[in-house]
């Protein structure tokens, strides 16, 4: 009798868990867009299914393992706190209160956390992939930078010597990103304005830095275009009106900087976050502070030139539209509205400019929602 209660147990437990893993079979090539709480207590991923027409729904909650560092509107103020890894196999999310970097294998809009490291520094903002690597900016005490080796179970194996300083001891690091071929790293610092570059040797380290100063006040984040274009933000000069911008630049060897756009205006407030589409034609910014988005066009030479008007949408008032992701199709965009607790959704047109597009809710507002990511 004991043997067959036994038997029908463990047949019992077997069946209870074909679901969850049909379910993520099921979803394994489904599109999805991935949204982190950063919350204090626990900190999530909210991973929405992702249909055709580029409507979310079906979401649902995985627990990072750690702690994020919680706040109201962009405690982060960082661009990159989650991010997909060029294969678009893994989830990369910052544990800002815990100081850990997770990693997700992604199975459609279906999570599976299979690592879970320690940052290399405390309040780690960003975290970028190329290849095998991986290097996060820890945005407190002395702020740095710190690689890793992903390997393809997911395992993240911290690089020795790899911990590299910044400027100074403060600097606001906001954002982190590798050149297309794996060649630079760059870092922006809010504090001191600088555009840190460095060599990624063949190790992994990092060569010496080379602080480049940004083109124009309120340097934020960086992004690399597919033909090795690197392109800033800037909130503007303080007091400014709608004052902030977009620079690019040429990544010379030596890692200075040249400028090719100087501070082309967005037109907008607050211009913080912004995205490159997967072909390096169209470039977009959230401007949080005026609820708007704007749109450019990038030439083969790095030159940015704004879309018709300029503000290619307005939210709606109080949206506090943050980070934003784009699909690799290069369909849709997604901004993260944190103000109002939503995931605006607009469809992109063969000529750069947007058609909003039904909302998708039901987001805590302002409890301190960062990243975002689509797939």
């Amino acid at each position: 009798m004991i043997r067959i209660t036994r038997t029908l147990l463990i047949l019992a437990l077997a069946f209870a868990s074909l679901p969850v893993l049909s379910h993520a079979q099921y979803d394994r090539h489904s599109g999805a867009v991935f949204v982190m709480t950063n919350g204090a207590a626990r900190n999530e991923i909210i991973a929405y299914k992702r249909h055709a027409d580029g409507s979310l729904t079906d979401a649902h909650w995985f627990s990072t393992g750690g702690r994020g560092s919680g706040g109201t509107i962009d405690p982060l103020a960082s661009q990159g706190a989650l991010t997909l890894t060029d294969d678009r196999s893994f989830l990369l999310a910052v544990n800002a209160g815990s100081g850990e970097i997770s990693v997700f294998r992604v199975f459609g809009h279906w999570l599976e956390l299979v690592n879970k490291t320690p940052c290399g520094g405390s309040d780690p903002v960003a975290v970028a992939q190329h290849g095998g690597l991986v290097y996060v900016v820890n945005a407190g005490s002395a702020s740095n930078v710190t690689g890793f080796r992903l390997h393809p179970g997911g395992d993240l194996d911290q690089i020795p010597n790899s911990t590299t300083f910044l400027t100074t001891g403060n600097t606001g690091a906001a954002s982190l990103a590798f050149s297309p071929d794996g060649q630079t790293l760059l870092v922006t610092e809010k504090v001191t304005g600088n555009i840190d570059a460095f060599h990624v040797n063949s190790d992994g380290t990092l060569g010496p830095i080379v602080a480049n100063p940004s083109a124009g006040p309120g340097l934020f984040g960086v992004l690399f275009a597919p033909n090795g274009t690197a392109i800033t933000t800037e909130t503007g000069p303080a007091g400014g009106h709608d004052a902030s911008a977009l620079s690019s630049y040429t990544v010379n060897s030596n890692g200075t900087l040249s400028v090719v756009s100087t501070s082309v205006p967005t037109l907008g407030a607050a211009t913080c976050w912004h995205v490159v589409t997967p072909d390096g034609h169209f470039v977009y910014t959230t401007n949080p502070g005026s609820g708007t988005m704007s749109g450019f066009s990038l030439a083969s030479n790095g030159a940015l030139t704004p879309i018709a008007g300029t503000i290619v949408a307005t939210l709606p008032a109080g949206s506090a539209n943050l980070d934003l992701a784009v699909t690799p199709d290069g369909k849709f965009l997604y901004t993260l509205n944190s103000g109002t607790g939503s995931v605006g959704i607009f469809a992109i047109n063969s000529d750069g400019t947007l058609n909003p597009l039904p909302e998708a809710g039901g987001l805590k507002a302002a409890s301190g929602f960062n990243g975002i990511a689509a797939n």
